[in-house]
């Protein structure tokens, strides 16, 4: 598609301030479901892998150690990044619709072909590639989510979506109970069934993205620009449902610069000449929740097995009472976001989380904690920290220009899960050599991480709720500029 507006040309629009104002419908459910998924998925992965954990261990299977699954977290991980800082950029440059269809096939092909690995290596490669199309599916989700969600409710929603991750962990988790079941399958042939299940979602969803449309924002900043208001004019007619030709309240008119595709010069000029605050909070934010997540929660099957002495066919009791705290956080939570605003919530969460991590810490130390006991205090802990974890995908996404949404988000996520990513192999031999008190040394340093980014978020944070995407970002146009009438 060629754009009808060159670049460079300064336009007046009012389709952001009609996105903005549409009242929520079922259409705006539709599209959560759609791309929401993406968490759903990333979800079940790494729940099957923390669930099979013990599984794979057993010559029946692969035959791996508590280091080499750890190793085969964090290969899965840098996938991750590698698929975002690639489709970070691809979103960018073509769109957030063709992208979230190439990102999830990528995906489905990968992690489908897991269920037939024939050794570690092979299976390492594999991880390797489901990571990149799920890394990629972060950029064009995200984008795309909050290119198209009211600006009112872009907290709640964003927290929700993250927080539906959770799903994808008790769904893997309750699933690993009836495939590890061996009175149902051989051992050996369960957990490839396991594995098989992450394609067979993916795909169902795979057929609903087809019909979604591409952000209007992007096709504005693109020059597509009666493309983007006959995009905006579809969404209006499915967003109203029975009554399509209903007059429509007149929304606020917003001048918007045409800037085609950006170069990488042009990201890391925003990134650390115009915006440094908010680049040093969102890199705060994103390592501090990759640690805290990446260290305990690919170990969590192992903890419980070696300290607590949980069969390795039933990780997924224990999984799924902490997967449901984790979902409910974001969701009771996120609304607050709106309300009492990103500056309140956001400290408050990384600081409450870090807090209750350490007493948790303590508590297991002093050998106060059993299986149930563990999995109750790790839901009080990560019903916080899961919504903190969400709002800080919120923010490296809301504070961003729109021509380079997918690739801020993929610099800071890449950012956060490559240094996080070394955790659940350094947290895999922690628990191989048994030292309890090496694993609280570890939750300590995750603690003193959410800390230190609750102080950041404080003091460099943005009052981005209720506002606009283009007005969190505003610029003036050049002197003496004279933006072209589009309606």
């Amino acid at each position: 598609m060629l754009p009808d507006t060159p670049r460079g040309t300064w336009v007046t629009t009012d389709v952001p301030g009609r996105l903005d104002a549409l009242a929520w419908s079922s259409w705006h459910r539709r599209v959560i479901v759609a791309l929401g998924i993406t968490w759903m998925l990333d979800g079940l992965e790494a729940s099957l892998v923390a669930n099979l954990a013990p599984t794979l261990q057993l010559r029946e299977t692969l035959g791996l150690s508590a280091t080499q699954i750890g190793l085969a977290n964090s290969v899965y991980l840098l996938g991750q990044v590698a698929g975002a800082l690639l489709f970070g950029h691809l979103t960018d440059r073509f769109g957030r619709k063709r992208l979230f269809l190439v990102t999830l096939g990528l995906y489905l092909g990968a992690t489908g072909l897991c269920a037939l690995a024939p050794d570690f290596t092979t299976f390492l490669v594999l991880r390797l590639l489901a990571g990149g199309g799920i890394g990629g599916e972060y950029s064009a989700i995200n984008s795309a989510i909050d290119e198209l969600v009211p600006a009112r409710v872009r907290g709640a929603v964003d927290l929700g979506v993250n927080g539906s991750y959770w799903i994808g962990v008790a769904l893997g988790a309750a699933a690993t109970l009836i495939v590890l079941d061996t009175r149902l399958l051989p051992v050996a042939i369960g957990w490839r069934v396991a594995f098989g299940l992450g394609a067979v979602l993916g795909l169902m969803i795979l057929v609903v993205r087809r019909h979604l449309p591409e952000s209007p924002r992007w096709l504005l900043m693109h020059g597509h620009v009666q493309a983007a208001r006959d995009t905006m004019a579809g969404i209006e007619a499915q967003a109203r449902g029975a009554d399509p030709g209903a007059p429509r309240t007149p929304a606020p008119v917003t001048a918007v610069k045409v800037t085609g595709p950006v170069g990488f010069a042009h990201v890391v000029d925003v990134l650390l000449r115009r915006y440094p605050r908010r680049t040093v909070l969102g890199l705060s934010l994103m390592l501090a929740q990759a640690f805290l997540y990446n260290a305990i929660f690919f170990s969590y099957g192992l903890i419980l097995e070696r300290f607590h002495g949980v069969a390795a066919d039933r990780v997924g009791l224990y999984i799924v009472p902490f997967a449901v705290g984790n979902f409910l956080g974001p969701l009771m939570l996120g609304r607050l976001f709106d309300t009492r605003g990103r500056r309140v919530m956001i400290p408050l969460t990384y600081a409450l989380s870090g807090v209750l991590l350490l007493v948790t810490g303590g508590l297991f130390l002093a050998g106060m904690l059993n299986a149930v006991t563990q999995t109750l205090a790790w839901m009080v802990v990560f019903f916080v920290a899961s919504a903190a974890a969400s709002a800080a995908y919120l923010t490296v996404s809301e504070l961003f220009p729109v021509e380079l949404r997918g690739m801020a988000i993929a610099v800071f996520y890449a950012f956060g899960t490559l240094v996080g990513a070394g955790a659940p192999t350094l947290f895999g031999a922690i628990v191989d050599q048994g030292a309890a008190g090496g694993l609280v040394a570890g939750y300590a340093l995750a603690a003193a991480l959410m800390i230190a980014a609750a102080v950041i978020a404080r003091r460099l944070g943005v009052d981005a709720e209720g506002r606009s995407l283009e007005d969190i970002c505003r610029d003036d146009g050049p002197p003496g500029a004279t933006p072209r009438a589009i309606e």
